[in-house]
């Protein structure tokens, strides 16, 4: 009996480990969409994403939600998880860079910019890129002009879709929101002394699987810059 039942477990496989659960920037969609897919193409394990804006992820995480690594496009929100030990602190890392450039309907023509209509941004409470909008505006002199006339949104992809259906004039995105999104064209691009330092940092968390790190390099890999750098974000530092 003692042999049969060592044959038994002898012959049982390994449970496979549990999928790797990445929260991301609602920004980063489309191309951590196209890396998760190589990803697990290549056999490195299974993978699950949660996009949102960057405030939703940290409040979540801060809640309790089980994720094991996070990327967001806000040092202060990174820096509020940390404070709380909701990363591991050693291993953030600067991911990625972005700019901001303001865009309007394509089928609206656009003689000469300027910021009369309405405008979306995202929520400067609550989302990094609204709050990136705010400094820039600011910068430019255009704030008091333009915040009578702002519509807030949850996030830099609801922003595109306002400006897409025409809800609004213009709109304040990432430049990489702009790339292969053909319902929206690109109508200003603030100069270098208006543009905020946007950065994407990146984390394990305090609860992150061994195999997180394994996840970890490969979003930090050659192949994936060349995934990040056709989507429209600048390199990491």
């Amino acid at each position: 009996m003692l042999a049969i039942t060592m044959a038994l477990v002898s012959g049982c496989r390994p449970a496979a480990p549990a999928p790797l659960t990445l929260f991301a920037a609602a920004s980063l969609t489309d191309a951590v969409t196209e890396l998760a897919a190589k990803f697990q193409a290549e056999g490195r394990g299974a993978l699950r994403t949660v996009f949102a804006g960057s405030g939703e992820l940290a409040r979540q995480l801060l809640a309790g939600a089980p994720a094991d690594l996070v990327v967001l496009a806000d040092d202060l929100w990174m820096g509020r998880l940390a404070r709380e030990g909701a990363i591991r602190a050693d291993s953030q890392v600067t991911l990625l860079t972005n700019s901001l450039v303001v865009i309007a309907p394509s089928d609206r023509p656009v003689a000469s910019f300027t910021w009369n209509g309405r405008v979306a941004i995202g929520d400067p409470e609550s989302v990094p890129a609204g709050r990136y909008a705010r400094e820039m505006l600011q910068r430019s002199g255009a704030w008091d002009a333009v915040s009578a006339n702002l519509i807030l949104a949850g996030d830099v992809r609801a922003v595109r879709a306002f400006v897409a259906r025409g809800d609004v004039d213009l709109g304040i995105v990432y430049r990489s929101d702009t790339l292969g999104f053909d319902a929206a064209r690109v109508v200003n691009v603030p100069v270098a002394a208006l543009q905020p330092d946007i950065a994407y940092p990146a984390a394990l968390t305090a609860t992150a699987a061994r195999e997180a790190g394994t996840l970890m390099a490969f979003l930090r890999s050659e192949a994936a810059r060349v995934v990040f750098t056709r989507h429209g974000f600048g390199p990491g530092r």
